[in-house]
């Protein structure tokens, strides 16, 4: 193809051409600081506090708990410290698919400040074993500890779900505080925080086609938490820092555009990742699918048989210009995926995660399915099966 094909869209996604355009005046125009007194200040700040407004309406809650961040690991990291520190949660329970940003979180405090940790279980496919989650919680209620649990709605690798309100009950029954790193979700499915039982959430931009380096943290009403961040008394005293004006409209505008159009854009981006595991089923023999079948709409995650052809398919990708991944693009390119890992799939297959957005097409899904065919030798450059030599 002409064009480079991009399928790593649980990694970033492109701005959406109405939220740049909704971006632009407060970089341009309307470039004032929102803490400032005077008019330019003051047009900055009531952009602020409507993106607010429509973030928690969107998500069901009042505005008074919606908080800008910098992104996903902001939030995580400042939920994880406001229930260790201000909380009072003297052990952590997460699990060991978690992204980076909940995972290394949990092993600072364990590390420095000495709150024990323990993973919960998952099954092959990566799903949470519930009746784990609630002997762990038993166990820890009984020994008079308060637990923070710290679990992703969806997996950024295998797209598998949590089932977030029966989690959030099992914390409510046994006097935990409930995170869920939500930036998988957020922007892809309706949510309703007060139905989902949770105290924190975490959400980023750019996951739906809004601004990098914009996120939100949701703070449950009731909790009283200190700063993550000192300085300024921005973000009513919780987030110090000059508000990224133009991404705090981006973020909002892009949600409400996400939940505007969810019906038919979530069902085609569905579409796409059925078609695209249709078709490498009957292409590719011996490949599978890593998590389970009911998972989060835009992820696919794919096992290739290991073969010297299947450890190249990401670099023979990259020269096609076809763009994925072989799980989370923050965990950088060596060391391989610690999902993988966990759930034992790291020896056995070459992984890579295709993710979709609204913008892909069955055309592009048909020639990379062709480009891994020739990669694998299982085609020639001139589309006739591949031989093996006598």
């Amino acid at each position: 193809m002409d064009h480079t094909i991009y399928l790593d869209n649980a990694a970033t996604t492109r701005v959406d051409e109405t939220v740049l355009a909704e971006m632009l005046p407060y970089l341009a125009q309307n470039y004032g600081n929102p803490s400032s007194s005077y008019s330019y200040g003051r047009v900055a700040r009531i952009a602020v506090e409507n993106a607010r407004r429509s973030v928690a309406y969107q998500l069901g809650v009042k505005a008074a708990n919606i908080f800008f961040t910098s992104g996903g690991t902001e939030s995580n990291n400042t939920a994880i410290a406001a229930a260790v520190r201000d909380l009072g949660c003297t052990h952590i329970i997460s699990s060991p698919i978690e992204h980076h940003a909940v995972l290394h979180s949990v092993e600072f405090y364990s590390q420095l400040h000495g709150v024990p940790y323990s993973m919960v279980a998952v099954s092959d496919a990566g799903i949470v074993d519930y009746d784990d989650l609630e002997r762990q919680l038993k166990e820890q209620a009984a020994a008079g500890r308060k637990c923070l649990v710290s679990l992703m709605h969806a997996n950024n690798e295998t797209g598998s779900l949590l089932d977030v309100k029966r989690v959030g009950a099992l914390c409510q029954e046994h006097g935990a505080i409930f995170h869920s790193d939500c930036v998988q979700t957020v922007g892809h499915y309706p949510l309703n925080l007060p139905e989902m039982g949770v105290h924190f959430i975490s959400g980023s931009g750019h996951k739906f086609h809004g601004p990098k380096g914009t996120g939100i943290l949701y703070i449950a009403p009731g909790l009283t938490v200190k700063p993550f961040i000192h300085g300024g008394g921005q973000e009513r005293n919780m987030r110090a820092g000059t508000e990224c004006v133009h991404g705090i409209v981006g973020f909002a505008r892009a949600l409400e555009l996400a939940m505007e159009h969810y019906k038919t854009e979530s069902e085609h981006i569905a579409s796409l990742k059925a078609y695209m595991k249709k078709q490498l089923a009957a292409n590719i023999p011996g490949v599978t699918f890593n998590g389970p079948e009911a998972s989060l709409y835009t992820v696919l995650s794919v096992c290739f048989p290991k073969s010297e052809e299947s450890d190249n398919l990401l670099l023979r990708l990259d020269m096609e210009g076809i763009c994925v991944s072989g799980g989370s693009a923050c965990s950088g390119p060596s060391g391989g995926s610690h999902v993988m890992r966990a759930l034992g799939k790291n020896e056995s297959c070459t992984t890579i995660r295709f993710s979709f957005s609204k913008y892909n097409t069955t055309t592009e899904i048909d020639h990379v399915t062709e480009v891994l065919k020739i990669a694998l030798g299982l085609h020639t450059a001139e589309g006739k099966p591949a031989t093996s030599a006598c």
